[in-house]
């Protein structure tokens, strides 16, 4: 049987970038190299799709008024997050998350929109039965990001805060197709070590063990 294995080394770099990815918030003002984004963007595009629809669509944000009208989005959403979390949980953890950085928009170095394609109902291969797949399909289209920017050196956060209607308004997306995520990309000083959340103790990973059953569900703590 013909061997299909990477090489030691190469399987440990893909490992490597793996463990080593972070969902940066703090960036350097450093621009980042054209050929890089072009790579970083090629990654996402190579990423699998149910029947290989490739809903994503990403919008490079370059005007400085417009990234300050995201900013301004997210950062209203960033309140009303707050105050669900205070009715939600407590007063206590809404002061926390207020203190917490949840993007970098206005020092990344590139800014992208990443969006869900218009007239994706005639997608039906794979979207008969979970129509979300759409959008597992974008997922994986970031996550490439993320791992080829991480393996670049560059940082990457993925920003969710945000109406998406009021983004879709703002950068004139068809109302068939939907944002998905903002995405901060470019240098940083250094990456966390854990996790973002972990440092700042807003919450504990659960273990893998917490997460695999066998044939069948089984109710976790």
């Amino acid at each position: 049987m013909e061997n299909h294995r990477y090489s030691d080394e190469e399987v440990a770099a893909v490992y490597r970038v793996i463990a080593e990815r972070r969902d940066m918030r703090h960036f350097l003002p450093t621009p980042v190299a054209p050929e890089i984004l072009t790579s970083v963007l090629q990654a996402a595009h190579q990423a699998p799709s149910v029947g290989l629809m490739q809903p994503w669509r990403f919008i490079r944000i370059t005007d400085i008024n417009t990234r300050k009208a995201i900013h301004q989005l997210v950062d209203e959403e960033r309140i009303k997050t707050a105050h669900a979390i205070g009715e939600y949980e407590n007063t206590t953890r809404m002061a926390e998350f207020l203190r917490l950085k949840v993007e970098g928009i206005l020092e990344c170095g590139e800014l992208l929109v990443a969006t869900l394609c218009d007239n994706r109902e005639g997608q039906i291969f794979g979207r008969r039965t979970i129509p979300e797949m759409d959008i597992a399909s974008v997922s994986c289209a970031i996550q490439n990001m993320w791992l080829a920017a991480r393996a670049e050196g560059l940082g990457m956060g993925w920003v969710s805060i945000f109406d998406p209607i009021k983004l879709g308004s703002l950068l004139q997306i068809p109302a068939d197709a939907k944002p998905i995520a903002v995405l901060c990309l470019g240098h940083v000083n250094t990456f966390y070590k854990e996790p973002m959340l972990i440092e700042t103790g807003w919450k504990q990973a659960k273990q893998l063990s917490e997460m695999v059953m066998e044939n069948q569900w089984k109710n976790t703590k």
